[in-house]
């Protein structure tokens, strides 16, 4: 099924059955459908309608055709772990502005966590933000429900009904279940919810005070840390358990070495167990913390370099399932405060592609075609079919020019947060125009001056 087809995904639809564009001369490259190649991409009434010689498809009424010379049409991303605030945190972001940096970074989709004020527990909650997608969101948005009710690890939601409701998902990230014996009954309840169970995993008590990587840095600074340990300790509890159960998890933002190590041994004897890298966890280490700077302070935090490698080696191998954000925005009085107090998470939905571009596939770290792969790959953890360029299939492009040359927040944000930490970075690469769900949802403002009619 298409994300079209999924009515679980809600976004702003408009009266019209799609866009009539035309991509000129662009390089389409699909590498799950084995496209690499020049063409004149055909979109008409929001479908792909034909991979044509280039230059060969002439102007008509209705078509509006763009010279993509140089550019690159990519099978749009998809993110199974942003936090869009909504309900009750948006003065930090809100299902527009999410969504708009969202499209902005070249995806056609993205799942909303549930760790909101109040929490997503009740079927009307999920009801109610559907309703507001569809007159806010500018991409197709889908919503987990709590796991437990309130987020207190204590007792269970009614699965079935969120299901009902539209819930695409269920999980208590940003508070981990700390009782194996509810986790077991979670496990248990997927066989009648049919739901994917995404998995912030982290020990309380192991990583409890802690603010950064637990190492020399930490030790010298003075500054609280937060052992690898405390993730590895709970990915080995819930795999056992998921074993145990013949049940299906989704392991959220892997951070370290061990973490890696474990899942690999799990899909060795065959556990259902998916996983995630963020672009921050796959660039930087905890060596960008030595400054302080809250906007390098996230949960998990950034470790070391052989974590980062082995991140890196997890993706290139399929241990790791999936690039996702874990898009988390913050307002600027919750980052511009002591290291210690400040604010967990980052923005990452507008740089996530670009980064990885510049730091991992131009220098020949990851290959092109992985990193495009993983970038839609958590659409499938989550039960939908991942975009695809091939004729007939409902248009989910990113058009991305590789020698843009930008600054990382330059020219602002389209989120509403800006606790970026890759502010101020040179990058190369941009996506100039995003289609998602058969329409245009993001144009680059300059970019207008190359279209012809």
């Amino acid at each position: 099924m298409t994300l079209k087809q999924v009515s679980a995904l809600d976004w702003r639809r408009q009266d019209d059955p799609g866009s009539n564009v035309v991509l000129q001369q662009v390089r389409v490259f699909d590498p799950r459908a084995g496209i690499d190649s020049n063409h004149d991409l055909v979109i008409r009434d929001g479908e792909i309608a034909e991979l044509a010689t280039p230059g060969s498809v002439a102007p008509a009424e209705g078509l509006e055709i763009i010279d993509c010379h140089g550019l690159w049409a990519l099978p749009a991303f998809f993110d199974p772990h942003v936090h869009l605030r909504t309900p009750g945190g948006e003065a930090a972001e809100d299902l527009d502005t999410g969504t708009r940096a969202a499209a902005a970074g070249g995806y056609c989709g993205v799942i909303g966590m549930a760790n909101t004020r109040p929490p997503v527990d009740t079927p009307a909650d999920i009801r109610s933000l559907r309703l507001r997608a569809r007159n806010d969101a500018q991409v197709p948005v889908g919503f987990v429900a709590c796991a437990t009710k309130g987020m207190q690890g204590e007792e269970l939601t009614d699965g079935t009904q969120l299901a009902d409701a539209g819930a695409v998902g269920i999980s208590d990230d940003g508070l981990p279940i700390r009782s194996a014996r509810i986790m077991r009954r979670l496990l248990q309840y997927q066989r009648i919810t049919g739901l994917q169970i995404a998995l912030h995993e982290e020990e309380h008590e192991l990583a409890a005070g802690g603010s950064m990587h637990e190492g020399e840095l930490s030790a010298r600074l003075g500054v609280g840390g937060i052992p690898a340990l405390s993730e590895v300790l709970m990915i080995m509890r819930d795999i056992e358990l998921a074993d145990l159960e013949d049940a299906r998890i989704h392991v959220q933002h892997l951070s370290a070495r061990q973490s890696v190590e474990v899942i690999a041994r799990a899909l060795e004897r065959g556990v259902k167990v998916t996983s995630e890298a963020t672009p921050h966890h796959l660039v930087l280490t905890n060596d960008a913390t030595a400054t302080l700077d809250a906007n390098f302070k996230m949960n998990p935090p950034l470790r070391t370099e052989d974590d980062r490698q082995a991140l890196i080696e997890g993706l290139r191998d399929g241990t790791i399932t999936c690039i996702a954000t874990d898009h988390a925005p913050h307002p600027v009085e919750r980052k511009d405060v002591p290291f210690e107090e400040a604010a967990m998470g980052v923005t990452g939905l507008e740089t996530a592609f670009p980064v990885i571009y510049t730091e991992l596939v131009k220098p020949g770290v990851l290959d092109l075609g992985l990193v495009v792969d993983k970038m839609s790959s958590g659409a499938a953890a989550f039960d939908f079919e991942p975009p695809s360029l091939q004729v007939g299939s409902e248009a989910n492009v990113t058009l991305f020019d590789p020698e843009a040359d930008w600054i990382a927040g330059a020219d602002g944000w389209e989120s509403r947060s800006h606790n970026s930490c890759f502010t101020g970075r040179r990058m190369q690469g941009k996506t100039r125009m995003t289609i998602a769900a058969g329409r245009i949802a993001y144009r680059q403002r300059e970019f207008v001056m190359g279209v012809a009619r």
